[in-house]
């Protein structure tokens, strides 16, 4: 069985994280033993935040509801008496020039409506995640970029950027994605304008986790050998 509480520590450790990294699974049934989560949130990555926090719950398509668009990301229709809150959020934010309409149908979807999400910190999860979320500065993700790339795992590029939300199903069909992030994400999360996302399936983790030592020793011999060139180097 996975130990993802040392899993956790380990990551956590080797890209300087200062927010728990998210467990996320998708399920057509509540869990045994895990609660459902009380209340409102605005959004679907509000969610993202209590998991950090310490929190493990599960939700269910109506929880996400008060979101149009991370709704529509997670492939869960708006009942028919709020289906005209997706058209007037798309019109208010094509009206301010945030996006155009012609984005929209390229805007990854989940394959399939999950009927309970399950979110907690990686290091309580109890079941195994289909995806992680990572939130760090670029200089330390840039790490897990290349563990990544260097394990032969799925990596999708260029940056994703808004919706947040859709970089989940773009990491289930494409692998690793890492994501600017949005200004509603910013809001709904307290994350700084220094941070940003890497998403990861949740099957790809040791493979990461193997690789990334590889790949933090070597930034380090490589930045002492780029310093050395640019001291040897530069005359200006």
């Amino acid at each position: 069985m996975t130990d993802y509480r040392n899993l956790e520590q380990c990551f956590t450790t080797a890209l300087n994280l200062t927010r728990r990294p998210i467990a996320v699974t998708f399920q057509e049934t509540p869990p045994a033993g895990i609660p459902a989560f009380v209340g409102t949130v605005p959004s679907g990555c509000s969610f993202w935040r209590i998991a950090a926090e310490g929190e493990t719950f599960y939700t269910v398509p109506s929880d996400h509801f008060n979101c149009a668009i991370g709704s529509y990301t997670h492939a869960m229709p708006l009942p028919a008496e709020r289906a005209v809150e997706l058209t007037q959020t798309l019109e208010f934010m094509t009206g301010i020039g945030y996006v155009r309409m012609e984005d929209v149908p390229s805007i990854p979807v989940l394959p399939k409506t999950p009927q309970v999400v399950i979110y907690s910190p990686l290091g309580e999860a109890t079941l195994s995640p289909d995806l992680v979320i990572f939130l760090g500065t670029p200089g330390r993700l840039m790490l897990l970029q290349e563990a990544a790339t260097r394990s032969g795992v799925g990596v999708q590029t260029p940056l994703m950027a808004r919706p947040t939300c859709m970089a989940l199903p773009a990491a289930l069909t494409s692998g690793v994605v890492a994501s600017t992030a949005c200004v509603g994400n910013r809001v709904y999360t307290d994350i700084g304008e220094d941070a940003l996302y890497v998403v990861v399936p949740g099957n790809f983790l040791h493979q990461l986790m193997g690789e990334l030592q590889t790949i933090t020793d070597a930034n380090s011999k490589l930045s002492e050998y780029h310093k050395g060139r640019r001291l040897a180097l530069s005359t200006v």
